[in-house]
């Protein structure tokens, strides 16, 4: 006798579901939508900030893994787990944080993606203009990019200097700056460079007036509804995008501490300092972190290992190095903590 179908999920049977039953399920079975959840409301919302500056285009918005905006459609996808409680939760519990999970956040996230909606649906990036002030969007997309903090040229929206990242990031970040109500962005960057790339965006949008978009196309890239891996496996995917990001920002410390030449000639070599005063620096990671033996032993195994092909050497006092070298520690380590996670099934 054939087994009868079970009954489908409903967003309510969710809440109800432990850890390990919820990362079974596949992301196109998950009982989510995004007309029905809260994201809709920031949605709409965002629809009120373009009409209030007389823009009459409104993105097309789908769900999928992650944020992201595809290059040459005019809208953008918003991750699943922002439709439901229990999937912030997990992602919490996964990631150590949820993008855009409080409606700030939410609402810069939203702005951002909109500038490259509307770059996509005006084709903004094709006017000299444009590319003048911003630099050109042909320029591959790095992995990692190496930020200037103290850099004017550049706004300040979502953090971690993203505007530096690339030309099409710069356009999105100073666009959401722009459009944000209230933001007075005209007095908080009066003496900053970066002024005249917001002048530019409130000259392209007075522009733009309320002509339709030149791309009209409702193009769904890669949408949740015909994803078939499992929560088990897209958190696989990311906790192993985690640990590239974590040996990139090693890599970064690393060459915050040391030194690729060598600047006095009784200059040791980083792998010498790591190995020399390893029993030193784990007791130092137990009391500054307050983590056990093993977890100290393994973030030292984690910094050697970036540091044996870099070829460093000491920058400055070998008193002042141990000092970096303790901070840059420390900081790998909260990282590495924050990022704990449930065990993901077999």
């Amino acid at each position: 006798m054939r087994a009868s179908r079970a009954a489908p999920r409903t967003t309510r049977s969710l809440a109800r579901l432990s850890d390990a039953e919820l990362l079974k399920i596949r992301l196109c079975d998950l009982p989510v939508s995004l007309s029905r959840s809260p994201v809709s409301r920031a949605i709409a919302r965002l629809g009120r900030e373009l009409r209030g500056r007389g823009i009459n285009f409104k993105p097309h918005v789908w769900l999928a893994e992650e944020w992201f905006s595809p290059d040459g459609v005019p809208g953008f996808a918003v991750p699943f787990y922002l439709t439901h409680p229990r999937l912030m939760r997990m992602e919490r519990a996964m990631m150590g944080q949820v993008e855009g999970g409080n409606s700030n956040w939410l609402m810069r996230i939203l702005r951002h993606e909109a500038g490259h909606a509307i770059d996509n649906a005006y084709r903004l990036r094709r006017q000299r203009e444009w590319r003048e002030v911003f630099g050109p969007a042909s320029l591959p997309y790095p992995n990692r990019y190496r930020a200037r903090p103290g850099s004017r040229r550049y706004v300040h929206h979502l953090g971690d200097w993203y505007a530096q990242a690339h030309p099409t990031e710069d356009f999105a970040e100073t666009f959401g700056v722009w459009l944000q109500p209230h933001s007075a962005w005209r007095r908080h960057y009066a003496d900053w460079p970066a002024m005249h790339k917001l002048t530019l965006v409130q000259r392209l949008m007075d522009k733009l007036g309320d002509q339709p978009p030149v791309v009209t196309r409702r193009e769904v890239v890669e949408p949740l509804t015909t994803n078939k891996r499992t929560l088990a496996d897209h958190y696989r995917r990311r906790a192993l995008q985690h640990i590239h990001h974590r040996r990139g920002r090693i890599d970064e410390l690393l060459h915050r501490v040391f030194c690729v030449r060598p600047r006095r000639a009784d200059a040791a070599t980083a792998m010498h300092l790591l190995t020399s005063e390893r029993k030193k620096l784990v007791r130092h990671v137990m009391r500054d972190c307050g983590v056990d033996r093993y977890t100290a032993c393994q973030i030292l195994r984690m910094v050697v290992d970036r540091a044996r092909p870099a070829r460093l050497y000491q920058r400055g006092s070998r008193r002042e190095n141990l000092r970096n070298l303790r901070w840059m520690l420390a900081s790998i380590t909260h990282d590495f903590l924050r990022t704990q996670s449930p065990t993901l099934p077999l």
